[in-house]
């Protein structure tokens, strides 16, 4: 497994961030400049995407990918982290919290579940559909549609052109995505939530559209040591959108004592 660690040197304490079906590092780029003054920050591409594209095997599933990041704890010397995981990311922070305590200080759950609620499965068969039977660019194309509030598209349609030319050049492939949405519908960690002994911070965005926030709230509720925070617009990818509050907010929670 290829990262990158940014930031402060090993003495700092150290921030692990995931990120969702898209896999890829850089979707964390507006966090990286308020983590790093006070955390090591490692980003990392998924397994099948970016630094570490190649085919998944058959039945890749989120323990695997949790598995992924002990990889990356134990390359780096890292007994403990925070973790921050977005969508299918907050999923692997879940199970590594699950299946490895020990290595987790801090969880950060943006716009996650504990099992996916009908609604999500229903836009996830959605886009699985588009890419199927139209295609790779059709989907690229409408999954701003997913991620983002609808004013904020509005303004930004030459750079969302731009991103999806990117987007494609780099796409993981079909079969890898597939695999990555199974994965994601398929886990269910709605009657384990309660033994996660890390603290917890699960935010949500109010207009998000894939996700909706009362999954989250759900999932705080079900969580012993959580804390739950709600943005009122930003849309599913509100870390990217609007990321000003959410990084107050993820500090505070990261340094408060």
């Amino acid at each position: 497994m290829q990262y990158e660690v940014h930031g402060r040197k090993e003495a700092a304490a150290t921030v692990l961030l995931s990120a969702g079906l898209g896999g890829l590092g850089g979707f964390w780029l507006p966090q990286l400049a308020a983590l790093s003054e006070q955390f090591r920050v490692v980003l990392y591409d998924h397994r099948g995407t970016g630094q570490n594209a190649g085919p998944l095997p058959d039945g890749h599933d989120i323990a695997a990918m949790a598995d992924d990041v002990v990889q990356i704890l134990d390359s780096l010397g890292a007994a403990r982290v925070h973790m921050v995981g977005h969508a299918l990311g907050g999923l692997i922070g879940l199970e590594l919290a699950l299946r490895a305590p020990a290595r987790l200080d801090r969880l950060v759950l943006v716009n996650a579940w504990g099992r996916a609620e009908a609604h999500t499965a229903r836009c996830f068969a959605m886009r699985r559909q588009l890419l199927l039977h139209v295609g790779v660019e059709a989907y690229l194309q409408a999954q701003p549609i997913f991620l983002y509030p609808a004013a904020w598209l509005a303004q930004r349609s030459a750079q969302l052109a731009e991103e999806a030319v990117q987007a494609q050049r780099h796409f993981q492939g079909s079969a890898n995505l597939l695999k990555r949405i199974d994965a994601l519908l398929s886990y269910d960690a709605s009657d384990r939530l309660d033994q996660v002994v890390a603290p917890t911070l699960v935010a949500a965005s109010r207009d998000d559209i894939l996700v909706p926030w009362t999954a989250s709230q759900k999932l705080a509720a079900g969580l012993p040591q959580a804390r739950f925070w709600l943005t009122a617009e930003g849309g599913h990818a509100c870390t990217v959108s609007d990321p000003a509050p959410f990084n107050r907010r993820l500090v505070e929670f990261l340094t408060a004592g």
